[in-house]
């Protein structure tokens, strides 16, 4: 019998099936959103993402209207309990685009895997998560398979190391920040994806528009496409599911567990021949839009 005022602990299935339906997630919208870019030629993978964010607000707040699901109401202190996850995702997305073409596949890959014991430590400083020693073991063989792996494409560049090494700190703080926010006493999950994508959706637009982006989608020549509008506004769906599971994955386990799945299911690519790699900028760029 659990105590009083105890913490329930999630059952396993809802680990496990959390887990599942966050990698199912995130490998359904990274092969739809690559069809749109590269099938359709869709030339903003950022305006992709301000789709999803776009989505997610609506989607949460017709269902909060309808009483469905609660979260608090906008006031004057969110800004603060949200603080700082809107800041780690404008330097998450910043580095991730800074970093874009500047390294080969294999050493991008292996520099990422860095965000998973980053996450490792992260939630031991931040969280105050303890975990044992085989744990710890299992995280550095995953990165020492890594670095194994692109052995023979090695390459230095400093620049390039900088910039996906703070991607890799930013990415792993979003996630256990994330997980820290989540506390019904702050916000609760929901109020996390709601608030979270109302404040980033303003800074990924004057990005979208900086880079040119923007004015790129608004001159693309599908939006005629029945099909492909379609395809669209699926993968703006979908962008809502990865993040909703994203949160529920990291609810139910841990911004760790997120972030090994997360690596997972991005091991096919890895292993693809270099001739199938080469729209590597914009799949890069698309990377850092889906990488949580």
């Amino acid at each position: 019998m659990t105590p009083a005022g105890a913490e329930r602990l999630p059952s396993r299935a809802a680990r496990l099936l959390s887990a599942l339906f966050y990698g199912a997630c995130s490998l359904f919208l990274v092969l739809l959103n690559k069809a749109l870019l590269t099938t359709y030629g869709f030339p903003s993978p950022i305006v992709l993402g301000i789709g999803q964010m776009a989505a997610t607000i609506m989607i949460l707040y017709v269902a909060k209207l309808n009483k469905i699901i609660h979260f608090p109401d906008f006031d004057k202190r969110i800004p603060v309990k949200l603080f700082p996850l809107p800041l780690l995702y404008v330097g998450n997305h910043l580095s991730g685009l800074l970093s874009t073409g500047k390294l080969s596949l294999p050493m991008f890959t292996v520099l990422r895997k860095f965000t998973i014991p980053l996450t490792l430590l992260l939630e031991t400083i931040i969280l105050g998560k303890h975990y044992s020693l085989d744990i710890v073991a299992s995280v550095f063989t995953i990165v020492l398979g890594a670095v194994v792996a692109a052995g023979s494409d090695l390459a230095f560049n400093l620049e390039g190391y900088i910039f996906v090494f703070l991607n890799d700190i930013f990415t792993a703080a979003n996630g256990v920040y994330t997980k820290q926010k989540m506390d019904p006493k702050e916000l609760g999950k929901y109020g996390v994806l709601f608030y979270n994508a109302c404040f980033m959706i303003i800074p990924t637009f004057i990005i979208s528009v900086s880079t040119g982006d923007f004015q790129q989608a608004t001159e693309f020549n599908q939006w005629k496409n029945v099909l492909f509008i379609i395809q669209f506004l699926l993968s703006c769906f979908l962008g809502y599911l990865l993040m909703f599971a994203t949160v529920l994955c990291s609810h139910y386990n841990s911004p760790l567990t997120t972030a090994v799945v997360g690596a997972i299911k991005k091991w096919p690519a890895e292993g693809t021949p270099r001739a199938a790699q080469k729209p590597w900028k914009l799949n890069g760029r698309l990377e850092f839009l889906l990488w949580h």
